[in-house]
């Protein structure tokens, strides 16, 4: 399957906050004024908006390093091409009102896909990083020949729902999707024949002909790190080990605020760390076969349990209780071996833990990884936060449709890399 560019983000765009006098450097998008760098301007304006909300002309001036002149062209343009938009008049103590500026939500749009082990996720996101509509479908595993036409329909849904005039401006397709979906095959007993179909089928060239869109393709938990980076608290974060824990736990890695893939996409997947030595010639188990919530569900099914409970209370109350707590054991002594060693590798300023769980169980889990690191030696090494992510379950999708709006807005053209697959 070839591998599409992949973004090597930073949390400089997307989910406005208010400007402060003491932004850090890395949150100012800077302009040029010299001649031929107008889409680059252009970018950085869209940008500065993105980070810091509404904003009048001379505000944006201030804040990009761009002339009066400049940022009136510039913003004459955006509102002419319907990507701003304008606010009511401020009126100070002297002179003129100022005009607050900020992004039209209608003015561009992008579409998510989370292609799961277990479900299917499509989100499509408005230009000011809002989900306008979800869609949710479960399955056993997936099938090509069953989950393409879904796909298709949701597209037609959409398209539908914006109106021919608003579809014109659909920017792209980010997929979020596990590497070699058929790899999964026996961990979670999918039929032979089903799961090899995904050999044969390149998805970001299937859904582009389905779409006629671009289409990103990004490992589902790599795309779950990118919504946390953008989106959530990564913003504040310049270096963290993402841990999201689904149906097979994974996650994603952050140095020096952007999103780092490595050579082959590896980089953050820290599922297949071993939990040990290997002993008699035998692998040792791998995280992903300890601390992912498939090993929750086989629990609470082998007790006679509904296995639907992980995004609600029921998770952490009797029946289901006691085998809750013994995962949370297990896996919170399994996630903390991954964290010290992560730490003892990467200079980690945290370690951002979120997944397709509630709340509760979450801080449950957050927890126990915090009572089982107590127990590491960390002379020679600073122990990393844990910290709870915000943004859940939609990461996957929603870090999906982020992708087309950076290769299209972002003003730095080295937020992309390609990646070999």
């Amino acid at each position: 399957m070839p591998c599409c560019p992949e973004p090597d983000l930073n949390p400089t765009t997307l989910n406005p906050a208010h400007a402060k006098a003491d932004t850090p450097d890395h949150l100012r998008p800077r302009g040029s004024s010299q001649g031929g760098l107008r889409q680059y301007n252009e970018r950085v304006v869209l940008q500065a908006l993105r980070l810091h909300g509404a904003l009048p002309a001379a505000e944006l001036a201030r804040l990009t390093h761009l002339t009066a002149q400049t940022i009136s062209m510039i913003t004459k343009r955006l509102l002419d091409d319907g990507l701003l938009r304008k606010g009511q008049p401020v009126r100070g103590k002297v002179g003129q009102p100022s005009v607050p500026l900020s992004l039209n939500p209608d003015g561009a749009f992008s579409i998510g896909i989370k292609l799961g082990r277990r479900s299917l996720d499509v989100l499509l996101l408005d230009f000011a990083g809002a989900v306008r509509e979800r869609w949710a479908i479960a399955y056993d595993f997936p099938d090509p020949d069953a989950v393409l036409p879904e796909i298709a329909q949701r597209l037609q849904d959409i398209r539908s729902l914006l109106g021919p005039a608003r579809s014109e401006r659909l920017q792209g397709i980010g997929i979020a999707a596990p590497l070699q979906l058929s790899a999964w095959r026996e961990l979670l007993g999918a039929d032979a024949a089903v799961a090899a179909k995904w050999d044969r089928v390149d998805l970001r060239a299937a859904v582009e002909a389905l779409s006629g869109l671009p289409v990103h393709l990004l490992k589902d938990t790599a795309a779950a790190c990118v919504a946390e980076l953008v989106a959530g608290r990564g913003r504040a974060l310049t270096g963290f080990l993402y841990v999201f824990v689904d149906t097979f736990i994974g996650g994603g890695l952050v140095l020096d605020s952007h999103l780092r893939a490595g050579l082959n996409g590896n980089a953050g997947a820290i599922g297949s760390l071993p939990m040990g030595l290997s002993q008699t010639g035998e692998p040792p188990a791998q995280l992903l076969g300890v601390a992912s919530l498939l090993n929750l569900e086989r629990a609470w099914a082998a007790g006679g349990l509904a296995t639907d409970v992980a995004g609600d209370e029921r998770a952490l109350q009797d029946p289901w209780a006691s085998l809750t707590r013994a995962w949370l054991a297990q896996a919170g002594a399994a996630v903390a071996l991954a964290v010290n060693s992560a730490a003892c590798l990467l200079d980690l300023e945290a370690v951002v833990l979120d997944g397709s769980f509630s709340p509760a169980l979450r801080g449950a889990l957050q927890a126990a990884v915090q009572s089982a690191l107590n127990g590491y030696d960390w002379r020679g090494v600073v122990r990393p936060a844990v910290l709870p992510g915000t943004i859940g379950s939609d990461a996957r999708a929603l870090g999906g449709a982020l992708l087309p709006l950076y290769a299209n807005f972002a003003p730095d053209r080295d937020l992309f890399l390609k990646v070999a697959a």
